[in-house]
């Protein structure tokens, strides 16, 4: 039976109990963190060859058993599901010793707001939204604004907010890109929404690389205008033709018009792989995007291939061609087009193949050539950055005098106004890179008063709590129940904070401020029994003086050397994150204070106030008008509103009218 309805863990030795079935194992290290996320045909056999002549094995695979503790796996019931799996849990746990992504550039992608009424349109990066319609992606924003801003007067599809779009919608007033005419104004009911679907839908089909079907259109109508001696309305479809023109200049002519393809170009080395896409539609390129991935584990090129087509297909918000030609084809061809198919959302059947002559092979030897000239760029700009990185860790080990080095540093700073708002604040960073996801900010609560020392002790207990000492009377149970991945998630009770909010433990924690931090540290440290576990270091802000325990004198490191840089910008990272926070509450509080005491006025009508009006300032400055439209509130709260916000201008409107004396 497939899913994830067992998960088998045993001690690190060669398995004589995994069955000979599809799925995907797990390599566990002694903390409970999953190092590595693999698939198999058979898991017997896969598990297995990890099990063989140690010296045999590759380097960063022996790094890995060395690192492993145990190892769980998973069926499925198809090749199709274990990929799949291996994919989710990859981009779930985002293991050490798997292939990862990491080139980070975001691509422009221009969307259109399918789901909603009046959909809108915009440029986005980042997360996709199912049901909206996205084109791209594009290499320059610039690029594609300057299309869209063309477009515009052809297919004047709102690119306002949805607050903006509603505030209008309430006063019954449009915005002025109506009367730029670059909005059909939904917002007053100016348009039918069969005619803005047809904007909708030839806008996109302009972008999809259709503009010829467009251009038949809108000519058919100009000819239909102008026989019904419609000339001002002619003479704008005749624009529209114009503008479709020039926006399609861009694209790219490669093919024929009923053509759509992906060409995936690879280039790798030892270490890292880049590929070049180019997504044609209609014959023309109507987006293309590089990536960088690095070999964590040792690949070959038609392997590479595979975990290249899982980062494009498995994450896209746009359609997947019936054809996608590349460089190297993956070892299991046919479960990846079983794969992609499943993914399309039409369910074409989908091809992988690699030209060997013609046209689509000049294509594919560009996107090669692209990539390789891709690699070397990375590998020239990450060579310079890793020396630096790696010479300031190595001399933040020799001048502090650490026991290894610190490949992951912990940094907490305090913010607070004259004792109130305190705040907390951990920045992360791990091979010398600042490591944003990890970073945690903490409301300080136990603390009155202007309290350094006790503020610092307060976060450092919170934080450092998560970590269980190194001591060796703790029974193998005792450990393991601390462990997030010992059992599976759903058998997890109780309140107990799993380790993995711990990513790694942290090899030094540097605390903003001198002796006296440190003392608080030591203190802490102490108490929890971390002593041997954790190294400790305060940087003080007047000389960029490093204390560490230990010793009554700063460690003598110099000026210039790229250790004392690396702690400076991270402790000035964490002195940015916890004025940020600080900020956030105390504008908070204020916010509140103001809309306090208001008869009838709840939190959630005070919510929903501020939503509607988009924050405290707007809301001041709105009219008396404006106030008057949200009919959801009462009408004597929105005089008490009123009056809370504007007291001199109630207090002048109900003065009594007194004669003048003269």
């Amino acid at each position: 039976m497939p899913g994830r309805h067992v998960i088998n863990i045993i001690v690190l030795k060669k398995p004589t109990d995994i069955p000979d079935v599809p799925g995907s194992y797990q390599f566990i290290d002694k903390e409970g963190r999953i190092i590595y996320v693999g698939k198999a045909k058979s898991l017997k056999n896969r598990v297995g060859s990890y099990f063989q002549d140690y010296q045999s094995l590759h380097i960063r695979t022996r790094q890995m058993l060395q690192t492993a503790e145990s190892v769980e796996w998973i069926t499925v019931r198809s090749d199709t599901e274990a990929t799949l799996l291996e994919y989710s849990l990859i981009k779930h746990y985002k293991p050490r010793f798997n292939v990862r992504l990491i080139d980070d550039k975001s691509y422009p992608y221009l969307v259109i707001t399918m789901s909603d009424e009046w959909p809108r349109v915009s440029i986005v990066r980042g997360a996709f939204t199912k049901g909206n319609r996205y084109f791209g992606p594009f290499v320059h924003s610039y690029a594609v604004r300057k299309s869209l801003d063309i477009l515009l007067r052809s297919f004047p599809i709102r690119t306002c907010s949805d607050n903006k779009f509603s505030r209008h919608k309430k006063i019954g007033k449009p915005c002025l890109l109506y009367d730029i005419e670059k909005c059909a104004g939904p917002c007053i009911d100016a348009v039918t929404k069969s005619d803005y679907k047809q904007m909708t839908d030839g806008l996109g089909n302009v972008f999809d690389g259709n503009a010829k079907q467009v251009i038949k259109q809108l000519e058919a109508s100009m000819q239909q205008a102008s026989a019904n001696q419609e000339f001002e309305l002619a003479a704008k479809f005749r624009d529209g033709i114009e503008a479709v023109k020039l926006a399609s200049q861009d694209q790219e002519i490669v093919g024929t018009d009923n053509e759509e393809f992906d060409i995936v170009g690879i280039k790798d080395d030892e270490l890292e792989a880049a590929a070049q896409v180019l997504h044609i539609r209609w014959g023309r390129v109507v987006g293309r995007q590089g990536l960088i991935l690095e070999k964590v584990e040792p690949l070959k090129k038609e392997e590479v291939a595979q975990k290249v087509l899982e980062t494009l297909y498995l994450n896209t918000p746009l359609e997947i061609p019936t054809e996608i030609f590349i460089s190297h084809v993956p070892t299991d061809k046919i479960t990846y087009e079983e794969l992609l198919t499943s993914q399309s959302e039409k369910k074409r059947k989908i091809t992988i193949r690699r030209p060997e002559r013609g046209r689509k092979r000049t294509l594919l030897d560009l996107a090669v050539t692209n990539a390789e000239e891709q690699l070397k760029r990375h590998r020239n700009k990450r060579a310079v950055d890793l020396n630096a990185r790696s010479k300031a860790l190595e001399e933040l080990q020799t001048y502090l005098r650490l026991k290894e080095a610190p490949l992951r540093i912990e940094c907490y700073d305090m913010s607070h106004l004259q004792g109130s708002d305190y705040v907390g604040s951990m920045v992360v960073m791990e091979d010398g890179l600042l490591k944003k996801s990890d970073y945690r900010r903490f409301k300080v609560s136990a603390v009155q008063g202007n309290d350094d020392f006790g503020a610092m002790a307060e976060v450092l207990t919170r934080r450092l709590g998560h970590l269980y000492p190194n001591d060796e009377s703790l029974s193998r149970a005792e450990v393991e129940e601390t462990t997030p991945y010992s059992v599976a998630p759903e058998e997890k009770t109780g309140n107990k904070k799993p380790l993995r909010r711990f990513a790694y433990r942290p090899n030094l924690i540097l605390l903003d401020g001198g002796k006296g931090q440190l003392s608080v540290g030591i203190k802490v440290v102490e108490e929890l029994g971390l002593t041997e576990n954790l190294e400790l270091a305060a940087l003080a802000k007047r000389y960029e003086e490093v204390y560490r325990p230990g010793h009554s004198e700063p460690m003598a490191i110099p000026r210039n050397c790229e250790a004392i840089f690396l702690l400076q910008q991270i402790r000035d990272e964490a002195h940015r994150f916890a004025i940020g926070f600080h900020r956030e509450l105390r504008g908070k509080r204020m916010r509140s204070n103001l809309l306090d005491d208001i008869a009838g006025l709840g939190e959630k009508r005070k919510q929903k106030l501020l939503v509607h009006f988009g924050s405290i300032a707007k809301l001041k400055n709105a009219s008396r008008e404006e106030l008057e439209l949200c009919i959801w509130l009462p009408r004597n709260v929105r005089e008490a509103v009123w009056k809370k916000l504007h007291p001199l201008s109630f207090a002048a409107d109900n003065m009594p009218n007194k004669s003048k004396p003269f």
